[in-house]
């Protein structure tokens, strides 16, 4: 299909403009709109998901549609408190005044949307987006195409073109609308396109928010406890074939259990996906031949702990775990994006800044340890988005939490009321009264700068 991009944007424009923004009970009652649709196409939506890259109904369930309910059900319950404009203490050189900020939509905002998580996160930055009045451009993935075409279906029926349009198509597509003028951008991807988009962005001096990834660390302290260790590992890396922007990247683990967590790890992989995992119901694939020839290239066979199968027919990597790779060798050189897990030993700590400081601020960040001063030393060392004491991956369930990242591995934040915030610009007004003026900040000043100096600390 094809489309006129700068029509459908004009018309976001000109309604933006002319509605300014439409009421809060009219974008309640469109997410309520958006929910029951959802409600109506969620076997679909599971399909369309196993069509792209055979992803498990439980993930589907899990990973994708209950978090859209999760901030649906979030936004329609809060939007008219947190709308309301906050009071705040007004200054004495004001004085008399009332203090207001204000939160206002930004405009027309451009949302793209990747591919391994292709419904969620699309879907959430839009609820956040149309909650806060602005008008919604959606560009998901290509790469998911049966996904991105229910999209397509499920914001035509919620929305009219004004309020919100998905434009399909490829990285072609994908530069015109970022040649087109936005009030703000909502990226979330690679770090080399995020750059991109951040280009883009910068010559109309558009703000963004960009949720890109990293190297992100998975360290095991030698009080950990491994077998759980092991566990929450095997679930958080291999969920989604490894095709997860906060998956523990690779695992820096103490030499004392070291052999442990290899066998437990072992353990864990079979109990979870058997010990044929091609055969197993409950493991993804790749999204396409490219990445799986990138994620094949990756694997070097003689450090091979485990796994290692490929089958390019199906995308299908194993669950493959390297041991101690040199930081030269190819898997340590870039984000892995798939189901590779290298295991690096260290035995003095200061390893460990050495290892991490090799690689730009991460996304997520993972220890284990029943140390809890080693755990709250290690969280303060170093910078990185989000992190989590002896689990992985489920602070992005809390939506409490403000999720993005630092430095290259994203800009801003977002999830819950930190949605609210991320798509709406604080406007802030002062009420000055008008029952009095107070003439101390009137020319001439006089002795007034004797005044000033004695009661500076007060002001």
């Amino acid at each position: 299909m094809s489309y006129n991009v700068e029509k459908l944007h004009a018309k976001q424009v000109d309604f933006f403009l002319k509605s300014n923004p439409f009421s809060i009970k009219e974008r309640i009652q469109l997410l309520q709109k958006l929910k029951q649709e959802i409600n109506s196409q969620e076997d679909a939506i599971v399909e369309a998901l196993k069509e792209d890259f055979q992803k498990p109904a439980f993930e589907s369930m899990v990973t994708e549609i209950v978090i859209v309910y999760k901030e649906l059900d979030l936004f329609i319950k809060n939007l008219k408190s947190w709308s309301k404009p906050e009071k705040v203490s007004s200054s004495l050189l004001n004085f008399p005044s009332s203090d207001r900020i204000y939160h206002r939509p930004y405009g027309n905002v451009l949302i793209i949307a990747p591919w391994n998580y292709p419904f969620q996160l699309a879907i959430n930055p839009l609820i956040a987006a149309i909650a806060t009045g602005n008008t919604v451009t959606l560009k998901p993935s290509e790469l998911t195409p049966k996904t991105a075409a229910l999209l397509e279906k499920i914001i035509k029926n919620t929305f009219t073109e004004a309020q919100a349009v998905v434009i399909q198509g490829d990285k072609e597509v994908a530069q015109q609308l970022l040649n087109l003028k936005w009030n703000f951008i909502f990226f979330t991807g690679s770090v080399p396109v995020g750059k991109i988009v951040h280009q883009a962005a910068a010559k109309n001096l558009t703000p963004v928010t960009l949720e890109l990834g990293g190297k992100n660390p998975c360290i095991v302290e030698s009080t950990a406890k491994i077998q759980l260790t092991a566990k929450r590992i095997v679930w958080g890396k291999f969920l989604n074939a490894g095709q997860t922007c906060i998956a523990p990247d690779y695992v820096l683990v103490h030499k004392n259990v070291k052999p442990a967590l290899i066998k437990a790890l072992k353990e864990e992989i079979i109990a979870s996906y058997g010990k044929n995992t091609i055969d197993s119901p409950d493991y993804a694939r790749i999204i396409n031949s490219s990445h799986f020839e990138r994620l094949k290239d990756l694997i070097d066979k003689e450090k091979v702990e485990f796994g290692g199968q490929t089958d390019a027919e199906t995308n299908f990597i194993a669950p493959t775990l390297i041991d101690d790779p040199k930081l030269s060798d190819k898997v340590m050189e870039e984000e892995i994006f798939g189901p590779i897990l290298p295991i690096i030993s260290y035995d003095q700590e200061s390893e460990l800044s050495e290892i991490i400081r090799s690689y730009p601020a991460s996304l997520a960040f993972f220890v284990f340890t029943e140390n809890q001063a080693f755990a709250e030393k290690i969280m303060t060392q170093f910078p990185f988005g989000g992190g989590v004491i002896n689990d992985v991956v489920i602070h992005f369930a809390n939506e409490k939490l403000p999720f993005g990242g630092v430095g290259n591995s994203g800009i801003g934040a977002y999830h819950g009321k930190h949605s609210f915030h991320c798509f709406t610009h604080q406007q802030s007004v002062v009420n000055h009264k008008t029952w009095i003026d107070v003439p101390f900040r009137y020319a001439p000043y006089g002795n007034k700068l004797s005044w000033i100096k004695k009661f500076k600390n007060w002001l």
